[in-house]
């Protein structure tokens, strides 16, 4: 099973955009056996909060189910307990490389790094781009998705 935890600034908006889009491929795919994943932020700027009203349209307008989430920081012991830690851009990154005292296990990756594009995701809290946000995080998570289950598919062969 692949223990994934998803990383943005607040886990408000982009890391929860993910936890849900990655369930919902997993759900709808019947890959609940392979997958465990959800999110967290680098930041108690929003501890406790839930997803942010715009992000769970954009998620709703897109047909993803949407479980109950509050905003959550990851702490140094986290790093231990996933099997990637995926961001939505580079501050996220360096962000975790102090919380976790840095990446000897090589586990911290942009989502986007999976689409074979370095792109960052922007913080749409900040642009409005719920959007365009969506469909990047969606892009990234099918992308993540597919190169997993090729990855369990061929250590199974």
């Amino acid at each position: 099973m692949y223990d994934i935890l998803f990383i943005c600034y607040g886990n408000i908006c982009r890391s929860p955009m993910a936890e849900m889009i990655f369930k919902d491929l997993v759900y709808k795919n019947n890959k609940k056996f392979l997958f465990n994943c959800t999110s967290k932020a680098t930041s108690m700027e929003e501890h406790g909060n839930p997803i942010y009203p715009k992000a769970k349209e954009v998620l709703e307008n897109n047909n993803v189910t949407i479980e109950k989430h509050y905003a959550n920081q990851t702490k140094k012991e986290d790093y231990n307990k996933y099997d990637l830690i995926i961001c939505m851009e580079k501050s996220n990154y360096y962000d975790l490389i102090n919380i976790y005292n840095g990446d000897p296990d090589n586990k911290i990756k942009l989502l986007m790094s999976y689409t074979n594009r370095e792109e960052e995701i922007e913080d749409p809290w900040y642009t409005g781009n719920f959007e365009k946000v969506f469909n990047q995080i969606k892009e990234g998570c099918e992308c993540l998705f597919d190169y997993l289950v090729d990855e369990y598919n061929s250590k199974e062969n």
